[in-house]
């Protein structure tokens, strides 16, 4: 007994050490040098012990929801050690996977590395670098050794830019020694956490001078002239800060870090992390009003995930490294719920407008109502499925659905704000859910998971009501109409107009399309090019398909004004519209039967009922001037 007894302890040691083995810092010096050119090069040197060696490739990369790792991007990659070269291989299974022998007398590995930029897939690793700047993303450029307890592995990067630029990040203790940034040594998770941008055109607004709190706007473009930044605007984004720390009552960083990259050379997109995030938008983002109430909502949106996605994550996507599958099933909170915050704060901040808030909730509401998946598909499958849906394309998407959480976590959660206020009698709101499940004490990142019957108990404290039954029914259950209660709930209905929406107008005209989705059945590209076709629309009765390229309305030469100019026509026009199509080199021409002029979704008031949307959106802060004191 006490001899199986110690063996068991033996045992239980080991494994014990093993679970808490931290490496050694491993070194990682990056040259972006050549980033003009789209190729970056990194060494690594690992200690390690004689014997086999596993390392591997960052593959589940947070906040991308898949195995969106840019392997195919890595290149030139060698192994060396005491300056003679190592043989490796790959597993033939998990390719994100290396195994090398360090031989006897050996005491590290060498690792060299380049990465081509713009390839690889990921969406980090697209479109990352220009002739003027970098995006630049640790992960695509480091291995590290396999570990159950990777995430704590410190790393002490290093970086050496073209020479002239300027960087900004949320990684501490920066020195420049000669060409190179040298960081204070951390953890990889934290690394990883932690992007840099860096260019020739680049510039620096502290938002908070004078707080306790440093809240940075770093900015590079392409050009000087893009970095203009009106006062205006320096003060919806100061406020912006000020808003999301009253909806939460506490932050979980040191200091925060909005990482802007302007550049038409660049993919567009939001990533978050936790002290920091990545937006990726249009040069003139600072410089074009249209173009920043276009992207009003991205970067409240990231920043709203260092709070619920990064502080609180969900048990599936809190994985101990980058290479355990992630399981999505709660991103109707983690994306959902960011993604109604987000628009709630750019309203709050002034970013966007109350008006352009509800022409939105319109937009999606009528867009997920349409969605035909809806009768196979409960939303809570399109976060399962995730990995899957995000690289699926637009093809076909009214009858498969999207990534449906985000846009439909914006009626998800509206709902559950007006049925707080009802059952409270106005007493509360989702504001006291976000203070209780994402507040507590201010302080260092940190990750704290939560699972479904915590969000449900949690709503519970603040409101009591049936919410397990409430979400069975929106998430898990098939439901063929998109869940509208929160804007009937708010004193609104969804309704259809015959004028143009100017926040319609403005997204057209900033993302290149043209809208008839709710007229005739489909939107179309600059070129003509026609989206996916709604089911059972006027185009879609007609044969008409996706991919077809529309030629002439009517006779006359396509253009989004012609095509406009007939559907209005029509309406005191019996004949149908002649729409001329070409596919495969081959020419169509359609006879659509509708009359019934241009449609778009918009929120009416119905004034049987409080205006709940004026409440939602009211700022929770005073109002902020260029002469206020937090601005000089």
């Amino acid at each position: 007994m006490e001899m199986k007894q110690g063996f068991l302890f033996t045992l239980l040691l080991a494994n014990w050490l093993l679970s808490t083995t931290v490496y050694a810092t491993i070194t990682l010096e990056v040259d972006a040098a050549a980033a003009p050119r789209n190729l970056l090069h990194a060494q690594l040197h690992i200690p390690a012990a004689p014997g086999q060696l596993t390392l591997v490739y960052p593959q589940w990369i947070p906040g991308e929801h898949g195995p969106t790792g840019p392997i195919n991007g890595l290149t030139g990659l060698t192994f060396s050690a005491n300056g003679q070269p190592l043989e490796w291989q790959r597993d033939a299974e998990d390719m994100f996977r290396f195994y090398l022998t360090v031989p006897a007398g050996a005491q590290a590995v060498d690792v060299s590395l380049d990465f081509l930029l713009g390839t690889g897939g990921g969406y980090s690793a697209g479109g990352s670098a220009s002739t003027k700047l970098l995006d630049l993303s640790w992960n695509q450029l480091l291995l590290y050794p396999q570990t159950t307890n990777a995430l704590r592995t410190e790393f002490a990067a290093s970086l050496k830019l073209p020479a002239g630029w300027k960087f900004g990040t949320a990684l501490a203790g920066a020195k420049i020694v000669g060409e190179k940034i040298n960081f204070a040594p951390t953890s990889l998770e934290t690394l990883i956490d932690s992007p840099v941008i860096a260019g020739e055109f680049f510039r620096t607004v502290e938002l908070t001078p004078n707080e306790s709190v440093a809240h940075s706007l770093h900015l590079v473009a392409d050009t000087a002239a893009a970095l203009e930044l009106k006062a205006a605007d320096e003060v919806r984004f100061t406020r912006l800060v000020h808003e999301a720390n009253a909806l939460f009552g506490a932050h979980h960083y040191r200091d925060y870090h909005f990482l802007v990259t302007m550049s038409e050379h660049v993919t567009h997109f939001g990533l978050e992390h936790h002290a920091s995030s990545d937006n990726r938008v249009a040069e003139n983002f600072l410089t074009d009003e249209d173009a920043r109430t276009s992207s009003a909502d991205l970067l409240p949106h990231e920043m709203v995930h260092s709070w619920n996605g990064k502080f609180r994550r969900p048990t599936g996507l809190a994985t101990p490294d980058y290479q355990r599958p992630m399981h999505g099933e709660l991103l109707w909170v983690y994306e959902g719920l960011t993604d109604y915050l987000g628009k709630v704060l750019a309203a709050r901040s002034g970013l966007n407008s109350t008006t352009n808030f509800q022409t939105s909730i319109a937009l999606v509401a009528a867009m997920l109502d349409y969605r035909d998946g809806r009768s196979w598909r409960s939303l809570a499958d399109t976060t399962v499925s995730a990995q899957l849906l995000y690289g699926a394309g637009g093809t076909g998407v009214s009858r498969r659905r999207a990534v449906d959480f985000y846009p439909e976590g914006d009626l998800l959660w509206l709902e559950v704000d007006t049925i707080i206020r009802q059952q409270t009698h106005g007493q509360k709101t989702l504001d006291d859910f976000c203070k209780k499940f994402h507040g507590g004490n201010s302080g260092a990142p940190q990750v704290v998971p939560y699972d479904l019957a915590e969000v449900l108990q949690t709503l519970h404290d603040v409101a009591p009501y049936d919410w397990k039954h409430f979400i069975q029914q929106r998430v898990y259950a098939i439901n063929p109409r998109a869940p509208l209660g929160g804007i009937t709930n708010s004193g609104w209905r969804l309704t259809y107009t015959n004028e143009l929406p100017a926040f319609l107008k403005i997204r057209e005209g900033q993302r290149k399309f043209t809208d008839v989705s709710y007229s005739l059945g489909f939107s179309l590209s600059p070129d003509g090019g026609i989206g996916d076709i709604l089911p059972r629309s006027p185009a879609d009765r007609t044969g008409m398909v996706q991919g077809m390229k529309l030629i002439a309305v009517n006779g006359q030469s396509w253009s989004a004004k012609n095509l406009r100019d007939a559907l209005k026509t029509a309406v005191t026009n019996s004949a149908p519209l002649e729409l001329l199509t070409l596919k495969d080199d081959f020419y169509q021409t359609f006879k659509v039967d509708y009359h019934s002029g241009e449609k778009y979704p918009v929120l009416e008031r119905d004034l049987t009922k409080p205006d709940l949307l004026a409440e939602i959106l009211q700022p929770r802060t005073p109002e902020l001037t260029t002469n206020s004191p937090a601005k000089k």
